[in-house]
């Protein structure tokens, strides 16, 4: 630790004693740790425990799994005494975490078997480890630090697996003026994968949303011992179904406290005004529960409105709990869970059409009558989008019968005077009705330029389609044709090559079934044209007519577009329909119908959100590319990997804002913003939906929701590449990609990494910009030609690798300059070079005349090791082409098959090598190769196992071992194609 951090850590431990913490400078060890719990655990829970008995407590509770340990830390648990009793325990005060003990140690040392890592600030509540605080200097970038500690994680016999540090919830990375927290979890979820979906990282903010970064003002505000006991107990999620840690962000806890508190004063309704995307399922979740603890509740009622929203929410509320909501297959079973008495139907997900049945007047079942005992109670409603159905008649219905009840909403765009479509009449005033009106007060605000600027959701790129010849007339968009063929030139620069897919918003299902046909017959006939087009994946969904379905009719309860359009000739919309799902079903190989029509719905769904890549995980010809639409998937539709939103309808406010935000989930740095070609001309509509809904006064809030122009990022790429040709001049070498190999020292090749991230990020943004003119074109290949482009991506990749290793080798001892680079490798990635065609290309190469040869064996080679997906494969499959035989025409079948015997050959080969060289048997080796291969985790008991028949004392047979492993760690690799081998990396090299 440098004199800078070690300042930083004595500064915080005065802090956390001022906020009445204990420190323990005692406490340096495993044994102290242990002898410590162990008297905070006797003096819980009133015994004192034998030797035996600590020593039985600490086999059971000490886990490596990270959601058994953190669901035992807030559960009541049984061992049995030496006599044979019982004791039930909790290793914590679950009913009150504030009169818990609360301690502070540092520079805590866990010696393991095969870790000796020092740890700089843990706190401990009631002897347990819960928060571990790394400190750094001030230039560190958090990322580093947190894979520093994923790193430190997947190690084996590490002391978060086999002491108490499993019971870690948080982890804090501060370099005292930048401050960061994120949850622990098991290795799924807490590791940096081969396609960089990283883990989600927080900065803690006041009420105000004002970011509270400074190591100082994070204590005072988080680390307060009350408030971070509510933080591990109350506003982290233990989500079941997942074996999963969640942690609540800051805007979700106040928006739960709010709300909260609105029930325990009884002082009426409320809404919640958080932007699309901003994960307020979550935030209702936890109101939910909570106030399903309430004594002075009767019930609590989610209220969506919409079948498929319905679905949605309660399949996210048993995410978070299982069994927390049952389904209502119809009003009656709503009705029954509303007058049952049992704890589990305290909280009900439910849609406000079922609701307003339950609540109409007469009816052979006068569920209303049956409903009047409930009439006096206290009950709570959430309401989910509150901007929409509860103007209706049901919101009046609900208020008059409960006239105890408190009603609060969500809503990511509020309903004000400016976007009012209702009005209502008292008397004889009339006046608009908004959210306000509604709900009375806005409990919490969390808007879209909040989001943006902390990077919860992304900006938006718009480009506005520019007609050529015959401009459309004014209020309509050009013809079907063009905006297909418009589509089909700008789609693969506006997904990444695929990497994402698109919905295309159409204002009719008229034209819906037009766009339908057009992308069909276009496709049909460039494919005829030319054979190496690669048609999209098109689907289409709309309503069908509802015709008495009661289904089909709760379903456009929010569909106003297609409830009109289905009045009109229903039948021919229902043969286009058919035509439609006949299709889908040819295609992927469904068998989908009319008459169930949401399960076709549902399919269309998840094939939106199953696209990430790479292809292996799911062939593209299972995606799909665009999914056309009039009002379906609009709104309350969620898929990291839709990026795009060609838009040929008219939108304005809260329907514009809905829409574009279906294009902005954050995934990874490959998709650096949502976008948008609109083909109707609606920039004042952009320009008037970005005022109303900033929220707070911000003077240029389009700045803020929008990426820069081409020109700008143009310009700044060409300044990037100019410092990183500057750089290599002043390390003596030519700019030239051939020359990376000669920088001398770790200071200059980490120096090179990080110049030429910055060169990609800025590349593949402009890669996906939809509107680049000739001129653009031209600047930007002149700038970053191709050639030297991926030249220099090759570069990188060889060099971050041989850092990489180095820093997992190193570990704290390496170089800062080393120790603290981070690396993106998603950035290197082609979603469409993939290892299909790799072979294809292969194959065309080998069939191709040798004088009429578009792309020869050096080029293709410099492709694949410009591509950060063959990071492991690329020396094979490069040795593999040098060694095909010259002019002989190979199929793609052949080249496939040859190359898996190469590989299965040259790894075979490499394995025996290994196994003579260290004295082992191949047919164990092979074996304990293939274990670690299936399970993706390394077993050091097998490895011990395996070197067993050596004969080796202790010391020898640790040597042994890590030599093995040197040898073994990089096949490792290769046959894990990408996946990470849990515990690995400790012997990575």
């Amino acid at each position: 630790m440098t004199g800078a951090e070690a300042q930083i850590e004595r500064d915080l431990i005065d802090k956390l004693q001022a906020l009445k913490y204990e420190y323990r400078p005692d406490i340096q060890s495993r044994h102290e740790l242990e002898r410590n719990f162990r008297a905070k655990f006797d003096q819980l829970n009133r015994v004192t425990l034998s030797d035996t008995e600590f020593q039985r407590l600490l086999e059971k509770i000490t886990t490596p799994d990270v959601f058994a340990a953190a669901s035992s830390l807030r559960e009541r648990d049984t061992i049995e005494r030496d006599d044979g009793t019982p004791l039930n325990y909790t290793l914590v005060n679950i009913r009150d975490w504030c009169k818990n003990t609360f301690e502070v140690v540092n520079q805590l040392r866990i010696n393991t078997d095969d870790s000796h890592h020092r740890y700089d600030v843990i706190l401990l509540i009631n002897g347990v480890p819960v928060v571990q605080i790394e400190l750094k200097a001030h230039a560190v970038s958090p990322r580093r630090a947190m894979q520093q500690i994923v790193d430190y994680k997947s190690e084996q016999g590490t002391g978060y697996r086999r002491t108490l540090l499993c019971y870690i919830q948080l982890f804090v990375v501060s370099n005292r003026v930048d401050t960061w927290y994120f949850a622990n979890n098991n290795a799924k979820h807490f590791s940096f994968d081969a396609d960089e979906r990283f883990l989600p990282v927080y900065q803690f903010a006041a009420e105000d949303n004002k970011k509270i970064v400074h190591l100082d003002q994070f204590a005072e505000k988080f680390l307060a011992k009350c408030t971070l006991g509510q933080m591990i107990s109350r506003y982290m999620v233990i989500i079941a179904s997942e074996q999963k840690l969640l942690m609540m962000r800051p805007y979700q806890i106040y928006a739960v406290k709010a709300i909260v508190d609105c029930i325990r004063q009884n002082v009426g309704n409320g809404y919640v005004w958080h932007t699309t995307g901003s994960g307020k399922t979550l935030t209702s979740f936890k109101a939910s529960t909570l106030l399903k603890d309430d004594p002075n509740i009767e019930k609590c009622l989610f209220v969506v409105d919409r079948k498929d929203l319905d679905r949605q929410t309660r399949e996210e509320f048993n995410r978070f709990q299982p069994g927390c909501v049952e389904e209502n297959t119809n009003t009656e079973a709503l009705v029954r869970r509303l007058l049952s008495d049992d704890y589990a139907d305290k909280v009900i997900v439910t849609t406000i059409q079922k609701l307003g049945l339950a609540l109409g007047d007469g009816g052979k079942r006068n569920y209303k009558a049956r409903l009047q005992p409930l009439a006096g109670k206290r009950v709570a409603f959430i309401f989910d989008e509150c901007h929409r159905s509860q103007f209706g008649e049901n919101h009046k219905a609900i208020k008059e019968f409960f006239p105890h009840a408190q009603l609060f909403g969500f809503t990511g765009t509020p309903i004000f005077e400016t976007n009012a479509r209702y009005e209502q009449v008292e008397g004889e005033q009339a006046s608009l009705r908004t959210t306000e009106t509604l709900f009375e007060r806005c409990l919490h605000e969390y808007t879209i330029t909040h989001a943006i600027e902390d990077r919860n959701v992304l900006r938006f790129h718009i480009d506005y389609y520019k007609a050529e010849g015959d401009a459309p007339k004014p209020g309509e968009g050009p013809r079907k044709e063009k905006v297909v063929e418009t589509i089909l030139a700008k789609h693969d620069a506006a997904t990444a090559d695929r990497r994402f897919n698109a919905i295309l918003a159409t204002g009719s299902i008229n034209e819906a079934i037009e766009y339908w046909e057009a992308f069909k017959a276009i496709q049909a006939a460039r494919l005829a044209a030319d054979p190496d087009f690669r048609p999209l994946n098109v689907a289409c969904v709309f309503s069908p007519p509802a015709e008495g379905d009661a289904d089909v009719r709760q379903l456009q309860e929010d569909l106003a577009q297609e409830v009109r359009d289905n009045q009109v000739d229903p039948d021919a919309k229902k043969t286009a329909l058919k035509a439609i799902i006949d299709d889908h079903n040819t295609r992927y190989g469904t068998n989908h119908r009319i008459d169930e029509f949401d399960l076709y719905y549902q399919d269309v769904q998840k094939r939106i959100k199953a696209q990430q890549w790479p292809n292996a995980d799911l062939p593209r010809s299972q995606k799909i590319d665009v999914v056309i639409v009039v009002d379906m998937l609009l709104t309350g539709f969620d898929s990291k990997f839709l990026n795009t939103l060609y838009v040929d309808k008219r939108l304005r406010h809260h329907g514009l804002i809905q829409a574009f935000s279906r294009t902005n989930r954050v995934l990874n740095d490959s998709k650096p913003y949502g976008n948008i070609l609109d083909f109707r001309g609606q920039q004042d509509s952009v320009d008037e939906a970005i005022a109303l809904f900033s929220g707070e006064s911000t003077e240029a809030p389009a700045a803020i929701w929008l990426v820069d122009p081409a020109p700008k990022v143009i310009g700044t790429l060409s300044d990037a590449v100019k410092r990183l040709d500057e750089f290599m001049t002043s390390q003596g070498l030519e700019p030239r990609p051939e020359e990376v190999p000669n920088l001398k020292g770790d200071g200059a090749r980490s120096t090179f990494v990080e110049l030429f991230k910055g060169v990609q990020r800025l590349k593949t943004q402009l890669d996906q910009y939809t509107d680049l003119g000739e001129e653009q074109k031209a600047e930007i290949a002149r700038v970053a030609p191709l050639e030297a482009l991926q030249g220099f991506r090759s570069a990188y990749l060889e060099t971050a690798q041989r850092l990489r290793a180095q820093q997992r080798r190193e570990g704290d001892d390496a170089a800062p300059e080393v120790r603290d680079l981070d690396f993106e490798f998603v950035l290197f990635a082609s979603a469409v070079v993939d290892y299909d065609y790799i072979m294809g290309l292969i194959a065309k190469m080998t069939q191709a005349p040798a004088g009429k040869r578009t792309l020869s064996r050096e080029r293709l080679i410099g492709l694949i090791q410009a591509d950060a997906k063959f990071i492991d494969e690329r020396d094979d499959i490069t040795d593999y082409i040098r060694g095909l035989p010259v002019d002989q025409p190979l199929e793609e079948a052949e080249i496939k098959a040859g190359y898996q015997a190469f590989k299965t050959n040259k790894e075979a080969a490499e394995l025996t090598a290994i196994a003579e060289r260290h004295d082992l048997d191949v047919a164990a080796l092979q074996a304990f190769v293939d274990e670690i291969v299936r399970r993706r985790v390394f077993d050091e008991d097998a490895l011990r196992e395996l070197m067993a028949p050596l004969g080796l004392g202790w010391k020898a047979r640790a040597q042994a071992e890590l030599a093995l492993m040197e040898a073994l760690t990089p096949q490792l690799h290769r046959l894990a194609e990408g996946r990470v081998i849990s515990g690995l990396s400790a012997y990575e090299q």
